[in-house]
């Protein structure tokens, strides 16, 4: 019962669902100890962090703080270190990094041919008024094509992109579709006007284009700390990431509904599902909370394909040695980080996370004058943890993740 309720505060659950849950995965599954087991290597692995940082206080605002401090040291180290690498901004040489680091260099996506074709058929016109072209065609003359995609979310209006992807992709099949490397680019100065909205929007320089296996990087440079870690780190998201989709876009190749699940994956729908069984585990491809922190399906059980993208990113960045002697300066200490959380009191009770995407977003907060705190990541990551244990780890994870996806719903 005393880590039924641990585990009730950290995810923010009932200790009643969460019993009700565990008995039924021990009848579907007879894995018996999986919470109890996360319980204590939870608290392993916070009391050696907190100890190899040298936390004695275990106050919440203590322990937060050294964590950012943490974020900042790290984030100064890479920097230092980028200086070496070859490129003409710290973007190219991140993503020279990333391209030596990440373990997925190949994907299924769309041909770069229907892309040309898309512009074709529906010009967007703000993008040539912004180049003062007369045409498409004298635009792709200058730029590669997915370079073209990549800054319409930019220039064009929300309306033209909606009606551009329902038209457009309503009639994309499998033979539309190649094996092609996944590229990480750093988009031309050309942008920087456009692009300083995207980022004001987004609150951070990469984005991606699933369908065409492509990472993008603003040519924007925000100073403040945290920042460039932050996006870091993002990278290696973004690579696992888009090989997931691209399993999935080969999953449905053989579908009569290939075009509809297309749509669907890119829009990141999510079902509407707001009750289960105990036993069931909702699939939720979004951080909802970030929509609606009282979201039904926030209060059930569930996995979040995002939260293992960030077990498998933030695994390569941990091979990205900047201290090979002092193990505190060393990024292989967030490895295996992403689902911990520990429950610390400033007054009240509170979840901290020890999380790096979370707690570098949390010193960005802070330096920013925001002083938010962020552990969407980490709450999503350990119900991903826990669901990985039922399912016999991380690749049954991704197997049932991917023959379940059009359910919503994983039923054991």
């Amino acid at each position: 019962m005393e880590k039924l309720n641990y585990f009730s505060k950290v995810l923010g659950v009932d200790s009643g669902m969460l019993e009700k849950m565990e008995a039924a995965m021990i009848r579907k599954t007879g894995r018996l100890g999986v919470l109890e087991r996360i319980v204590d290597e939870n608290t392993r692995i916070v009391d050696s962090t907190l100890k190899l940082l040298d936390s004695g206080d275990r106050s919440a605002h203590h322990v937060e703080s050294v964590l950012r401090h943490t974020i900042l040291e790290h984030e100064k180290k890479v920097l230092d270190i980028l200086a070496s690498v070859p490129g003409k901004s710290e973007f190219e040489k991140a993503a020279v990094i990333a391209k030596k680091l990440v373990r997925v260099p190949y994907g299924f996506f769309l041909k770069k041919d229907r892309a040309r074709e898309i512009l074709e058929k529906r010009p967007p016109l703000e993008l040539l008024k912004y180049l003062k072209a007369a045409n498409i065609q004298e635009v792709l003359e200058k730029y590669d094509v997915t370079e073209i995609f990549a800054t319409l979310r930019f220039i064009e209006s929300t309306e033209w992109m909606h009606e551009t992807f329902d038209i457009a992709y309503s009639n994309f099949t499998p033979d539309d579709f190649e094996r092609r490397e996944i590229k990480i680019e750093v988009l031309s100065d050309v942008w920087i006007d456009v692009a300083q909205k995207f980022v004001a929007k987004k609150h951070h320089n990469v984005s991606h284009l699933k369908e065409f296996g492509v990472i993008f990087i603003n040519p924007i440079k925000e100073d403040i700390p945290g920042k460039f870690l932050r996006d870091f780190a993002l990278l290696f998201h973004y690579c696992y990431e888009i090989k997931f989709y691209s399993k999935l876009f080969e999953f449905y190749k053989d579908s009569p509904d290939f075009a509809e699940h297309l749509k669907s994956l890119l829009r990141g729908d999510v079902k509407d599902i707001f009750h289960s069984e105990p036993g069931d585990w909702l699939i939720v491809q979004r951080y909802l909370a970030k929509e609606n922190p009282n979201d039904t399906r926030l209060f059930l059980p569930r996995v979040n394909p995002e939260s293992l993208h960030w077990l498998r990113g933030e695994r390569d960045l941990s091979f990205f040695n900047i201290n090979e002697k002092d193990k505190k300066m060393n990024l292989k200490i967030w490895n295996n980080m992403e689902w911990v959380g520990g429950l610390f009191k400033n007054g009240e009770e509170s979840v901290v996370s020890f999380d790096l995407e979370d707690n570098a977003m949390s010193l960005v907060s802070f330096m920013d004058g925001k002083n938010e705190t962020f552990t969407y990541h980490q709450r999503e990551a350990m119900w991903t943890r826990i669901f990985s244990e039922y399912a016999g780890g991380e690749e049954a994870m991704e197997k049932m993740l991917i023959d379940n996806f059009d359910k919503g719903i994983i039923k054991f």
